[in-house]
Parts: C-alpha cells; structure tokens; sequence
C-alpha cells in the first residue's frame, strides 16, 4: 500500500489538481467533506480549521498503518486544510485506490470515521451575522 498525508492551508482543489490518474487500480474514490452553508442552524461564511501539528500528523499516520493492515491492498491519499474554509469549498479530501469500487467506498467510510474520532484537528464556524469565529 502507498499513501499520501498532509495538513495544510493549502486548498483541497491545489491537491486534487496535483494527483496522477490511477493506472493500477480500476476503483478511485475521491471523498470531498464540504464546508456547509449553516451551523447549529446559523448561517455561516465558512469555518476556521486549527489543529495540533504534530500529533495531528502523527495520527493520519497512525490511521494510515493500521489501515495498512487491511485484507484490501489499497492506495491512499489524505488531505486536510487548516485555516479558513469558505462554504461550499471541501475541508478534506480522501482518494482511496482499490480493484473494486464496493471496496473502496467501505475504505473510504472508515478512514473518514477514523479521522473523524482521533485526529486533533477543530473548527470554528464563522458566522454570517458576525464574521468572527464563534467562541
């Protein structure tokens, strides 16, 4: 298995623009995770993403090698942007590289609630009304 981890300001579209087509793989899932339009039923502009650098990094890893383990060979890349995130831009790409697609979408599910439950990355929505982070 290869994969490619990162936390960056840089934009998920910078990072997909970057990304070679699969010629070993015949399923290439790319999962977006968008900025919505709305927080706690608010409208926002975006949301201010921060994160602890190195254990953030240190559990993409993590995530990374215990997934490594999996009976399905696969090829992935992660990407999350740190800063500001407009709505309706993507926060979070995940590309996972496998033979079939069944397989792919079910790894794809279970790097994002990985990701999700361990990786020290946080949001502030900043609300429309206010254009401030919330507290």
């Amino acid at each position: 298995m290869s994969s490619e981890i990162s936390i960056s300001e840089q934009s998920i579209a910078e990072i997909e623009a970057a990304f070679l087509p699969s010629e070993k793989h015949g399923a290439d899932i790319r999962f977006h995770g968008a900025v919505r339009d709305s927080e706690d039923a608010r409208q926002i502009t975006g949301i201010e993403y921060s994160h602890y650098q190195g254990m953030a990094l240190a559990e993409l890893e993590k995530i990374v090698g215990e997934m490594a383990g999996s009976e399905i060979p696969h090829l992935v890349a992660i990407h999350h942007k740190i800063g500001f995130v407009a709505n309706g831009e993507a926060s979070i790409i995940i590309r996972v590289q496998t033979p079939h697609s069944a397989d792919a979408f079910r790894i794809t599910a279970e790097y994002l609630r990985r990701i999700k439950a361990t990786v020290p990355i946080w949001k502030k929505p900043v609300f429309a009304d206010t254009d401030t982070p919330a507290a």
